[in-house]
């Protein structure tokens, strides 16, 4: 196993202290890598992932996101489930103020889709 793929393997999402707890701002995060693996056919889904939050008590440690994010790259899931998984996790290990979480897939036979998931989702 090469010392990446190791890494990915062994990665914990962490938090870290909000070094501004007091205020109200914007953490936005756009990480143009992602990938995972379609469940029918198994070929690569390739996805911006943008990540906006308000911190309450914690902040999200990129490297520990970095890895997380890349592991998906070898799990069959769809656009839907992907955005929301993340979505899940970054809420619970943060428990922020307000969260967004979307995934931008790029086009594959035609079809673009775009998966968003927020805290404060108005249809």
């Amino acid at each position: 196993m090469k010392y990446g793929e190791e890494a990915i393997k062994k990665n914990v999402l962490e938090v870290w202290e909000n070094p501004s707890p007091e205020k109200d701002y914007w953490v936005e995060i756009s990480f143009s890598e992602f990938t995972c693996l379609c469940p029918r056919s198994g070929y690569p889904d390739f996805a911006t992932i943008k990540i906006r939050y308000v911190p309450d008590k914690h902040i999200v440690e990129l490297r520990s996101l970095k890895l997380y994010l890349n592991s998906y790259r070898d799990k069959y899931m769809t656009h839907e489930e992907a955005t929301n998984r993340i979505y899940n996790d970054l809420k619970e290990i943060l428990s922020p103020r307000h969260i967004e979480v979307s995934g931008d897939f790029n086009i594959r036979g035609g079809i673009k889709t775009v998966v968003k998931v927020s805290s404060d989702f108005n249809l």
